[in-house]
């Protein structure tokens, strides 16, 4: 079947609607209460000790306020792994609200108990939250997915993530919640993608993968497959049952024991550049600009929000393209093809910035490059990483293998958050020669190193690297050879 069956969808959609969703909306929805927060501060400050907070005291506490999501998220992928080896795929996902509901409450009560150090702790909490779903709900969609349809269940963690987004910045228009008197409930929002998750998913099964592979219930196993892909169960289950045969005796690895093991040595080093390479190609910068842009294009002060909310529409409707597009072209082309299209836009957009006063028709096409980044982003980096980290590990490494990947990008997430107005700073226009570069090599990297996934089960992947990692110790041994009979 090339659609999945209305089961396995509605659990791909309980499963993210409290999982990345959550991640894209808590990215986006703090923008737009950020004057009304600052305030709040001032005047809880000026209540407290009789004086006005400083400039910097103020930048220090916003900035803490936004940046702390980062550190929770770090914190969940940490956890994320243990936690989804502990108690399941679904169990997970599920306790993962507790964090968010508590999250909604604390920052809910900020301004009537006026302690703007709820909001702190609140970002904290809807981090880990953040990095847990970023991590279990991945695995989760795939280990679901029949094969066949792998990468289409896996691209709904991009479809939810820009959903959130764009939701977020909707819920935050003038017209909605983003208005002085809301913000207190704009930032409580979060509870209602917890509270819909928690009402739908009890109703699907676990990861038939996990109950099987990992708690040897084969009797449960085969009931969740067959209520997730009806008729069809029987080839899947076979697939399972040789996964579990492969990795008779061994049991689910620890991050650090993933780290140590050669064999797994290139989807390791795989999933560590494509991850970091999802935080530095650029997309940050592209949306730093934008609002400039804009502007600079004549766009009123007062309506760039709902051209804003355009660039988020353009993310999520290339994410469902790409759903669409992954099991017909795969994973390969789509990401190769993101990423080189990318570098196209960076250097379109340095010389269409750097002429930016020679014409009035080049705000314009710089717009265009904007949307032709994001679009380029949503087609492959954006999904597709994710789905690849779940394809390149068999079922004991994963859950490492998304610790280990999802703490890189957390980490790189930090990083260009505190680097990057420095980069724009220094280098004006010519930032985008840096990500040139990170995008080029990105793509040359998948080019030589990475294999086609599709429709290939976790064994035959695993089987290609090997392969690959033979043919590669043979030609080092070969010139090593070469090079001693030489010197004879």
């Amino acid at each position: 079947a090339s659609v999945p069956n209305r089961t396995l969808l509605l659990a791909g959609c309980a499963a993210c609607i409290g999982g990345t969703f959550q991640y894209g909306y808590n990215v986006s929805v703090i923008n737009a209460p950020t004057k009304y927060v600052q305030d709040f501060v001032n005047q809880t400050w000026l209540e407290r000790y009789n004086t006005i907070i400083s400039e910097s005291g103020l930048t220090l506490i916003w900035s803490t306020i936004v940046s702390i999501f980062t550190i929770g998220g770090l914190i969940g992928v940490t956890v994320g792994g243990t936690l989804s080896v502990k108690i399941g795929r679904k169990g997970t996902l599920l306790a993962n609200n507790i964090f968010a509901l508590t999250a909604s409450l604390l920052m809910g009560l900020s301004y009537t108990t006026g302690l703007f150090e709820l909001l702190i702790i609140g970002r904290l909490l809807i981090g880990i939250n953040a990095g847990i779903g970023l991590c279990v709900q991945p695995m989760y969609l795939i280990e679901i997915a029949p094969t066949v349809l792998r990468g289409t269940m896996g691209m709904g963690t991009s479809i939810f993530i820009t959903a959130g987004i764009l939701i977020g910045q909707v819920v935050g228009l003038q017209e909605l919640l983003g208005r002085e008197e809301f913000w207190p409930i704009l930032v409580s929002t979060s509870c209602i993608p917890a509270l819909l998750q928690l009402v739908t998913l009890p109703w699907f099964p676990e990861s038939p993968r996990y109950m099987f592979i990992d708690r040897g219930d084969e009797e449960g196993s085969k009931k969740a497959l067959r209520k997730l892909h009806g008729h069809s169960w029987n080839q899947e289950w076979d697939d399972i049952f040789k996964e579990k045969d492969n990795l008779e005796g061994f049991c689910a690895k620890k991050p650090w024991e993933l780290l140590r093991d050669r064999s797994l040595r290139w989807q390791l080093l795989t999933i560590v550049l494509l991850n970091s390479a999802q935080q530095l190609n650029g997309i940050n910068a592209i949306y730093f600009y934008a609002s400039y842009l804009f502007k600079e294009s004549g766009i009123p002060a007062e309506r760039i929000p709902y051209v804003t909310i355009g660039t988020g529409a353009c993310e999520c409707i290339t994410a469902l393209t790409c759903g669409m597009l992954i099991e017909s072209l795969g994973r390969r082309v789509l990401i190769m093809g993101g990423y080189t299209l990318m570098s196209i836009c960076c250097v379109l957009f340095t010389v269409a910035l750097t002429f930016q006063a020679a014409s009035p028709v080049i705000p314009y096409i710089s717009m265009a490059c904007v949307f032709a980044f994001i679009l380029s982003f949503g087609l492959g980096p954006g999904g597709v990483t994710n789905i690849l980290t779940t394809e390149l590990f068999t079922q004991t490494a994963r859950p490492a293998a998304y610790v280990i990947a999802g703490s890189v990008n957390w980490l790189n997430f930090f990083f260009i958050g505190l680097v990057f107005p420095f980069i724009v700073t220094g280098l004006q226009q010519y930032c985008f020669l840096v990500f040139l570069v990170i995008c080029s090599l990105t793509a040359t990297y998948i080019f030589f190193i990475i294999p086609e996934t599709k429709n290939k089960t976790f064994l035959e992947i695993q089987n290609e690297f090997r392969s690959f990692r033979k043919s590669n110790s043979c030609h080092t041994d070969g010139v090593s050879a070469t090079l001693i009979s030489t010197s004879m």
